[in-house]
């Protein structure tokens, strides 16, 4: 007998060669690995994890949770996002399942860390984007993510040896845009956001046009001033990873120095090491939104639907 979400489900159960996809969810990722498993039809796990006394990580994936059998070969893709000690989570959770029979083990993870320092700069610093691919590699079997923070690297399979598919994100963000921002014109801090900012362009219909950044050190950048072509639209700043926020803050600055409406900065993933929206604010900025692939406040934008896209066509 096929399983079904309580309620229902518009999809049918992933289901591939008789054989059931399962969901295993990182702590702090439940949600996400809910509606993904609603749109894919799938069963979700939460496993027990906690911390012994000495820090050390305890695991447990009840085999029968949720009525699911482990045992019989199930395909499982762990759900969340690789941070702070989170890799470790995934390696045993990955080793759990083996053990429990899982015959391959994937991760879905919505933002993909350690993908910044991609190149060595200075004499004696670790590529540490090729070393985390490595340890992920080497855990499970395929991988899933939201537009990785790609700048040196041409693709993920540059550093990454098992499969991987990329969810875009482009799709969602135009649809928010047209239903929310009147006559926007978008707007890339620097020459690598034009991959996104040209694709969110294209699919709203909207002009778009590409600032120059300086950086200066990892928190201080220079933005060049727009040519102010553009006044009467309303501004989007449009960026992958929002952290310290220094380079949404500063082409905000330069847009409202120009003469532009305040406009609405956009982010797909939510990283903000720093408080800043009030900064955000301050520099003259509309607000800011972000997609769902970091929990967050200002989420407004959900990229399940790709996610879910993404999964079926690495599973097909």
């Amino acid at each position: 007998m096929r399983w079904s979400p309580p309620g229902g489900s518009p999809r049918a159960p992933l289901w591939y060669h008789d054989r059931v996809l399962v969901l295993i969810a990182i702590p702090g990722s439940e949600a996400c690995a809910r509606d993904l498993g609603a749109r894919l039809g799938a069963r979700v796990i939460e496993p027990e994890i906690r911390q012994f006394p000495d820090g050390e990580l305890y695991v447990r994936v009840d085999p029968r949770g949720g009525g699911i059998d482990v045992e019989l070969g199930s395909d499982v893709a762990i759900v969340g996002n690789l941070s702070g000690d989170s890799f470790l989570r995934v390696a045993f959770l990955a080793g759990t399942v083996r053990d429990l029979g899982a015959r391959r083990v994937g991760l879905v993870a919505p933002y993909l860390a350690y993908m910044r320092q991609d190149s060595r700069f200075r004499p004696g610093e670790g590529v540490t984007a090729r070393y985390f691919a490595r340890l992920v590699s080497s855990t499970v079997d395929w991988l899933v993510t939201v537009d990785p923070h790609l700048r040196r690297i041409d693709s993920l399979a540059g550093v990454y040896t098992i499969p991987t598919t990329v969810a875009r994100a482009a799709p969602a963000i135009a649809r928010w845009i047209a239903a929310e921002v009147d006559q926007p014109v978008l707007v890339g801090p620097d020459a690598e956001s034009v991959q996104w900012v040209s694709a969110v362009a294209e699919r709203c219909g909207a002009p778009f046009l590409i600032l120059e950044k300086t950086r200066l050190g990892n928190r201080d950048v220079s933005i060049s001033a727009p040519d102010g072509a553009w006044n009467g639209h309303t501004p989007v700043v449009i960026d992958d990873i929002v952290s310290t926020g220094r380079t949404m803050i500063e082409a905000t600055r330069q847009l409202r120095a120009a003469g532009s409406a305040p406009p609405m900065c956009v982010a797909i993933h939510a990283v903000f090491a720093d408080a800043l929206h009030d900064a955000l604010l301050d520099a003259g900025a509309r607000g800011i939104v972000t997609c769902d692939t970091i929990p967050h406040v200002t989420n407004r934008i959900c990229v399940a639907e790709p996610l879910a896209d993404a999964v079926r066509e690495r599973m097909g």
